[in-house]
């Protein structure tokens, strides 16, 4: 049986039928299918949210891209409120947190460490090096940068030394800021970072 693991939406504004909607990406569904997980989405609403993790008992959370974070411009709070909430749901029953893109900045903000605007990485893809050996190319949709938060290293790299992707020291707590639901055909490397991170097994 395939492992459930929370996953996170973006809020998109409707301002002709003045709705405010979660949403996620199809493309979600079939790469957690092929990372041998079930994706369950979460509502943009905290109290509930949790309330369903509760009920779900799933095997980790992922949080994914999109929506800009309210302290840098963004128009989604109840997203970074939701978010933060299930991060801090999901540290204290030692549950894996893999953070994609938006998600890696909302990790790094909520244990305090600063985003700083960044050129040249939206709508690209660019080489990275992991763990100061490896290349690989990937795909990069993010316009900020992150610093790394107290008690978490940096394992990949652009070539602008931007770091890319960032792991916790003693939690289980992974960050990338490429979409590996973008990738046609998905990367192996993506596909087995998140079977290792939540423990999936074929």
């Amino acid at each position: 049986m395939k492992k459930i693991v929370a996953v996170t939406q973006r809020v998109d504004i409707v301002a002709a039928r003045n709705e405010r909607r979660d949403a996620l990406d199809q493309r979600w569904a079939d790469f957690l299918s092929a990372c041998d997980l079930v994706g369950f989405p979460v509502p943009n609403h905290p109290e509930l949210a949790c309330d369903l993790l509760e009920a779900v008992s799933p095997a980790g959370l992922v949080l994914t891209g999109g929506n800009d974070l309210a302290g840098y411009g963004g128009d989604a709070p109840e997203r970074d409120e939701t978010e933060r909430r299930l991060i801090d749901w999901a540290r204290r029953r030692k549950l894996p947190i893999l953070a994609v893109c938006r998600g890696m900045q909302v990790v790094a903000d909520a244990f305090s460490a600063n985003l700083g605007r960044l050129a040249g990485h939206a709508g690209t893809r660019h080489r990275i090096r992991i763990d100061g050996g490896a290349t690989r190319d990937v795909n990069s949709y993010h316009t900020w940068s992150v610093a790394v938060p107290e008690g978490f290293s940096s394992w990949a790299i652009a070539e602008d030394g931007s770091v890319e992707a960032m792991r916790h020291a003693s939690e289980p707590i992974t960050g990338i800021l490429w979409h590996p639901e973008r990738e046609a055909p998905y990367h192996s490397e993506d596909i087995a970072l998140f079977r290792e991170v939540f423990g999936a097994t074929r």
